[in-house]
């Protein structure tokens, strides 16, 4: 079957989706399962911090890929709880937006009731997975539910929505290094801080794609405020970002190596922002995903910090 993507939306009913059962095939929609570029970008934070402790923890090996695989599939299951909540609160602007109106709530595929239902499904997952974690992530895992819930506002009355979706997204780092550490300090606020800059730079070239329909329904953003300054404005996120995960591996006593890995994801953060076209909606999407790589990166220089 081709692939039913088109210049007009991201939504993907091609591939595996397509062999779902009809009546399945709406909620993987829902859920953004079509896209898993959403999963990760949750999921790369809290790696982070489960990677990056180490001189002065002592944790068995089992131990750290025991919670990489649990955020993982919390990273899957919040991720999907997060798109649901944004399409409950943004169904009447998702209809007149030309890349969301296929989303099945802004085109009448599921109704409310049925993505409340499917909400409380993966909340009750979601809450089984952090009772698998020490008491201090769940606490944090707990408060960062305010987050998901406030998020979809943010658009509707500040211009700075891609920073809250930096706070919401971004939690993943003090979690993970909570569940290493069992403890709040300043190398986790420092990698939470990066987490943050950087998903506020690679959101705001995501959301150059809807500036002409954001503008035509007055939904605010950091890609409608930045538009004449893009290069400028992500170049200052990535660099921010970058300094504070090099501040948080140096507080970690992490090993050489980390350095040398994290020196060039950061090129590769500064190459892309020097690149930026906001008139090129397939362009901001391409680095959109690659943030997902360079995530990744980002992820293999903590590890490889705790084997130099």
């Amino acid at each position: 079957m081709p692939n039913t993507t088109t210049p007009h939306t991201d939504i993907r009913t091609s591939g595996w989706i397509a062999h779902l059962p009809a009546k399945l095939r709406p909620y993987a929609l829902l859920a953004r399962l079509d896209r898993p570029i959403g999963a990760w970008l949750l999921f790369l934070p809290g790696a982070w911090g489960i990677l990056l402790p180490g001189a002065h923890t002592v944790i068995a090996p089992m131990e750290r890929l025991r919670l990489l695989v649990l955020f993982g599939i919390g990273s899957v299951v919040m991720r999907s709880a997060g798109c649901v909540v944004n399409d409950m609160w943004d169904r009447d602007i998702d209809r007149q937006v030309a890349r969301t109106a296929g989303r099945p709530l802004a085109s009448g595929a599921l109704r409310m009731r049925h993505a409340a239902l499917f909400l409380l499904l993966l909340l009750l997952i979601g809450f089984t997975i952090l009772l698998q974690l020490n008491g201090l992530t769940q606490i944090l895992g707990a408060s960062s539910l305010l987050l998901v819930a406030l998020y979809p506002l943010a658009k509707r009355f500040t211009w700075w929505p891609q920073l809250v979706m930096g706070f919401t997204f971004g939690f993943g780092a003090p979690m993970g290094y909570a569940a290493i550490t069992d403890r709040c300090d300043a190398t986790q606020m420092l990698l939470y801080a990066a987490t943050i800059f950087w998903q506020l730079g690679f959101d705001t070239i995501y959301g150059f794609q809807d500036m002409e329909d954001d503008a035509r329904i007055g939904v605010k953003s950091t890609s409608r405020l930045w538009v004449h300054r893009p290069r400028g404005f992500v170049g200052a996120c990535y660099s921010l970002a970058a300094i504070a995960f090099i501040a948080a591996g140096v507080l970690a006593h992490t090993g050489f190596g980390f350095f040398l890995g994290a020196l060039i994801c950061v090129g590769l953060l500064l190459h892309q922002a020097s690149r930026i076209n906001p008139a090129d909606p397939r362009l901001c999407l391409a680095q959109f995903r690659a943030n997902r790589d360079i995530g990744i990166g980002f992820a293999l220089a903590c590890l490889a910090g705790l084997l130099t």
